[in-house]
């Protein structure tokens, strides 16, 4: 029996990437879509649909006709990011499609702090109006986050207060939807995993544990919130992407994004990874905060 077929997004992305990956690897038709297909991954087994972007219904619908489950990896932050997305679930109903399995984020909600978050909340609930199976994957922050924001002067600078963050990483991430993906049953349905790490830690223990990693002292510097606004103002990045990267610190100060789950263990059957095994398995990471680093 040939299984459905399987549509993913993203797949250019690192959390997309990687399901396509997993997914290839088992046999079960996989379909990759994105706004342009010369960047997704060339895999076996899989064949790749005509440009689709979220917001394109009818390319969409021409994308997503005869797949089974729609992987829907949350589009590029923008302020027109919901329409986005529930034009694609629109689409993909129109095109047949029966299962959903849609990437979220922690604490998702109409008031979470985090304001991109918000765009999340209101993508689950246009996903729980249409009455299509469906499962939400509510991942924490990323673990190669604390890393990438820190900079080449050792400081990880931010509003994160003293809240703790269950950091999870891109591999625990893909292996828990693929677990969900290759489930041809029910028992996923209506169901939402918050997707974290083993632990939740505070932004002064993720900048001790870079220091061991990388035989310097990382810093973490709390700001305020006019302090944070003004370091990030050279980026001369719009007003509400700035909000979203300031307001991400300020869930951390909030205890939103606190909550430890067992959703990778329980899903993959192994534990999830930690920030202390995540920077020993991937150093190009950390590489520009080693001395003498040019990257």
């Amino acid at each position: 029996m040939i299984s459905p077929l399987v549509a993913v997004t993203g797949a250019s992305g690192a959390v997309g990437g990687r399901v396509a990956e997993r997914l290839a690897r088992t046999g079960v038709p996989v379909r990759l879509l994105g706004r342009d297909p010369s960047r997704l991954p060339r895999l076996p087994g899989t064949d790749i649909a005509p440009p689709a972007p979220y917001g394109d219904g009818e390319a969409m619908r021409r994308a997503l006709d005869g797949a089974h489950t729609l992987f829907l990896v949350s589009a590029h932050e923008s302020p027109g990011r919901v329409l986005e997305h529930t034009t694609a679930v629109d689409a993909a109903l129109a095109a047949g499609v029966e299962r959903i399995v849609y990437v979220s984020f922690l604490g998702a909600a109409p008031d979470a702090t985090f304001t991109f978050a918000r765009d999340h909340w209101h993508t689950e609930a246009h996903i729980r109006m249409t009455g299509v199976r469906h499962t939400f994957l509510r991942d924490s922050w990323y673990l190669a986050a604390f890393p990438a924001m820190t900079g080449a002067d050792g400081i990880l600078r931010g509003p994160g207060g003293e809240g703790r963050v269950s950091a999870v990483s891109h591999e625990d991430i893909a292996d828990s939807a693929s677990a969900v993906l290759l489930d041809e049953g029910t028992a996923h349905d209506g169901r939402t995993y918050d997707l974290t790490g083993p632990e939740a830690i505070t932004l002064a223990e993720a900048a001790d544990e870079l220091s061991r990693r990388t035989g310097r002292v990382i810093r973490y510097v709390p700001e305020t919130r006019e302090e944070a606004y003004a370091s990030r103002a050279h980026y001369g990045a719009e007003d509400w992407e700035v909000a979203g990267w300031v307001t991400s610190y300020e869930a951390i100060a909030a205890g939103e994004l606190e909550r430890v789950s067992d959703a990778v263990p329980t899903l993959t059957g192994r534990p999830a990874q930690s920030l202390s095994a995540y920077l020993r398995e991937n150093p190009v990471s950390w590489r520009h905060l080693l001395a003498g680093s040019d990257s």
